[in-house]
């Protein structure tokens, strides 16, 4: 089977994450939230690093659970710092937290995250046919405007391009690829 060119077919995680994850739509805000949460972690490491890290980033930061997240205090953060477990970035630990009352404010706004990131291709799956190497578009710029606009960190246009990839808002799949 041939696969897009960035998965190292040694890493059975990579491989994992290509084949069953990777550009598969997504609407659950849970799963939506951890994704954005794990690509703001991204920023300036590779992707292994984080799949390598992400169960021990779901049982850190509470399985995800955004009401438990936005009331992390001073303890909360200084356990997430020492926790060599994780990627141990304060000004990620604080953006998280952030992102998430943010999260939560959208999801009241619009019934759900799922909603407002979807309604910005009105629900249609952006299939790339190309050999290009993207890294934004004027999707990824539009989204990552709007939400620095309502007070997110992390979410500039590369780490939105690459959610929208992760979420199946993009299908970015090489054309040689299985998945394409």
């Amino acid at each position: 089977m041939k696969r897009c060119f960035w998965v190292d077919e040694n890493s059975e995680i990579y491989v994992k994450y290509h084949d069953e994850e990777w550009g598969v739509p997504k609407y659950n805000d849970k799963e939506l939230f951890e994704l954005l949460v794990l690509e703001s972690f991204q920023a300036g490491l590779s992707w292994l690093i984080v799949l390598r890290k992400r169960e021990a980033f779901r049982k850190a930061f509470d399985n995800f659970n955004i009401d438990k997240i936005i009331n992390y205090d001073e303890n909360k953060i200084n356990e997430l710092l020492n926790n060599p477990d994780i990627i141990r970035s304060k000004n990620k630990i604080l953006s998280t937290i952030n992102n998430a009352k943010i999260f939560k404010q959208i999801q009241k706004e619009y019934g759900s995250f799922s909603k407002y990131i979807w309604g910005f291709t009105d629900n249609k799956i952006i299939k790339r046919r190309t050999k290009d190497l993207l890294v934004s578009t004027p999707l990824s710029d539009k989204i990552s405007k709007d939400l620095k606009k309502r007070g997110m960190k992390y979410v500039g246009t590369v780490i939105i391009y690459s959610y929208l990839q992760a979420i199946g808002i993009v299908n970015d799949h090489d054309l040689e690829c299985f998945k394409a």
